[in-house]
């Protein structure tokens, strides 16, 4: 006893590649619309010539070929950004080495003169909105005081900050 069975697939029919023109229609089509709805998919392969399973086929290639640019894209992008903020971040602690030192320089002279009157001091701004340039420092760079926009009094709670240490 012979018996056939019925065959689970249907008898598959050749695919038919795809012309430029066709492909251009389609790129052109998923450039304004990445998704594809039914009316469509019958639109289309009625214009083409070819089976809607076929249309969706392409669709779906296409739209996981356009993710994967995407993210190659955006880790560019990525990438980029994250060598200049590391850049950045290098410079800025190459910045804050160098204001450390000229911090400490200024400390130094400031606790070493003990003789100092105000009036030999450079003028120093009184406000953080405003550059004061000190002489302290000689030719390495400028020296910045912020006194939360209060008038400097050198006498500050009966110290004076400037003359001879009683001690």
């Amino acid at each position: 006893m012979n018996i056939s069975q019925p065959k689970k697939h249907p008898q598959k029919t050749t695919k038919k590649r795809l012309t430029n023109e066709q492909v251009k229609l389609l790129e052109t089509s998923f450039n304004f619309n990445n998704k594809l709805d039914s009316n469509r998919k019958s639109h289309l392969a009625q214009e083409l010539g070819v089976p809607g399973r076929q249309i969706a086929i392409w669709y779906q290639n296409k739209r996981a070929r356009w993710r994967n640019q995407s993210l190659e894209t955006e880790y560019k992008a990525l990438q980029n950004r994250l060598e200049c903020v590391s850049s950045d971040k290098t410079r800025l602690e190459r910045e804050v080495e160098r204001l450390k030192g000229e911090l400490e320089k200024a400390k130094d002279l400031l606790v070493s003169s003990k003789t100092m009157n105000y009036a030999s001091l450079p003028s120093f701004s009184s406000s953080c909105d405003e550059v004061g340039s000190s002489s302290l420092l000689g030719d390495h760079g400028d020296f910045y005081v912020c006194f939360d926009n209060h008038q400097f009094d050198h006498k500050s709670n009966g110290h004076d900050f400037f003359g001879r240490s009683m001690s």
